[in-house]
């Protein structure tokens, strides 16, 4: 990637923000940039450790949310989709009752991701929960259960840029 290509998941920011990832870019800094404001990697590997952590979060914030009965990685998830999370319900009928089940799914890249982005992406999906557009109503509710949220945000769309400069081409 050079440092004048479109910065495809920075394209509804500013364009002086895009212009300062650039410049990083071009210092061959963004992975620097990273790298300061999140050193850390989380240990969450496995779904029933991802399922206890959204469970926590959710009952942080969410108690009168419906119950969660699936959350797990998923490697087929991943930015050809569009998609960091996924939040569904699955609805069946079950002895004359309708029953709804609540499942969420984070890309598998967030295996080796910050701790900061994992939580992003599950309070995201959690907040789906409640309100199922993005409208204010939501990150206002994204924002009370991780504050900082927009930033994290951006910067996570900031290490999806450095991690497409990792792989190169496709």
């Amino acid at each position: 990637m050079t440092a004048s290509a479109p910065l495809k998941y920075l394209q509804a920011y500013p364009s002086a923000l895009q212009e300062q990832v650039r410049q990083l870019i071009a210092q061959d800094k963004l992975g620097e940039y990273l790298q300061q404001r999140y050193p850390e990697r989380h240990a969450i590997q496995s779904d029933k450790a991802l399922y206890a952590y959204a469970q926590a979060i959710k009952q942080e914030h969410l108690r009168n949310a419906p119950n969660i009965d699936k959350v797990l990685f998923d490697n087929r998830l991943d930015l050809t989709h569009r998609a960091l999370g996924l939040h569904s319900t699955i609805s069946r009928i079950q002895g004359g009752k309708l029953k709804a089940k609540k499942e969420i799914r984070v890309a598998a890249l967030f295996k080796d991701a910050a701790p900061e982005f994992l939580k992003m992406i599950v309070v995201h999906e959690l907040a789906h929960f409640k309100e199922s557009d993005h409208n204010k109503a939501f990150y206002q509710l994204c924002e009370h259960m991780q504050p900082g949220y927009h930033q994290l945000e951006f910067d996570l769309r900031i290490y999806l840029t450095w991690r497409d400069m990792q792989r190169g081409p496709l």
